[in-house]
């Protein structure tokens, strides 16, 4: 079974669905046959990096359309209980805002040396916790060998182009398969699901696609799930 899943660094709810989706993957008793593949889908392309500002100015500014950095902060206690309820800790007050396109480079990289699993998981705790700057070459070097990458072939890559079109490009495919927000999961290029899911919600998925009972294209999830449909977007984070 393949899973292609789209997602951003800089999406706190793309953390959450990693994590649950692991465990999911861990309690299915087909594990073995399970292959997970991580689609860039950047969602600023245009965000800067460097700016000094905190990360809910920073976030008001690259949305737009009025959203205050007041707004940003409220909207984003969910997010950060959701995330504590799966064992994760946000630090969004002294996380260090980034434009994502680097770190997204070396996700292809990492896909290429079947190591993506490892350098998302790590590129999402370094962002969301432990406050440091995927933007710096030097930080996703140190994050890559974290990783079981190749820290000089990773400051090799950012030193040029590689991967740079790639990443364009990803986004360009999952726009035509109609993403437009982050997290979004494909399995066996049949089925959708879009947001974020529960791990006891994966785990169905993944059997009764695994069973091929599925007839809709959209799956939904179990009626008893907690964290139905919430995704990231131009518009923010909506739960």
């Amino acid at each position: 079974m393949r899973i292609d899943v789209w997602s951003d660094v800089m999406c706190p709810l793309c953390y959450i669905g990693k994590t649950n989706l692991d465990t999911a993957i861990e309690r299915f008793d087909g594990k073995a046959e399970v292959e997970v593949a991580y689609r860039p889908f950047q969602l600023f392309p245009n965000a800067p990096s460097g700016s000094g500002k905190g990360y809910y100015a920073w976030t008001a500014e690259i949305h737009g359309g009025g959203m205050t950095a007041d707004y940003v902060k409220e909207s984003n206690k969910a997010v950060i209980a959701m995330a504590e309820a799966v064992g994760l800790e946000y630090r969004l007050d002294t996380l260090i805002p980034s434009n994502t396109a680097a770190a997204l480079r070396i996700a292809l990289y990492a896909q290429e040396r079947g190591s993506a699993g490892a350098w998302m998981a790590r590129a999402y705790k370094a962002y969301f916790t432990d406050s440091m700057d995927i933007g710096d070459p030097g930080t996703l070097a140190k994050l890559a060998e974290e990783s079981g990458l190749d820290g000089q072939a990773v400051l090799h890559i950012l030193s040029g182009d590689r991967y740079k079109d790639a990443v364009k490009q990803e986004r360009q495919r999952g726009e035509k398969l109609g993403i437009s927000g982050t997290p979004f999961y494909v399995f066996d290029d049949k089925y959708a699901v879009s947001g974020v899911r529960s791990s006891q919600a994966f785990l169905e998925i993944l059997e009764r696609v695994r069973s091929e009972e599925l007839s809709l294209e959209m799956l939904e999830a179990g009626s008893q799930d907690e964290m139905q449909g919430g995704a990231c977007g131009d518009n923010g984070c909506a739960l």
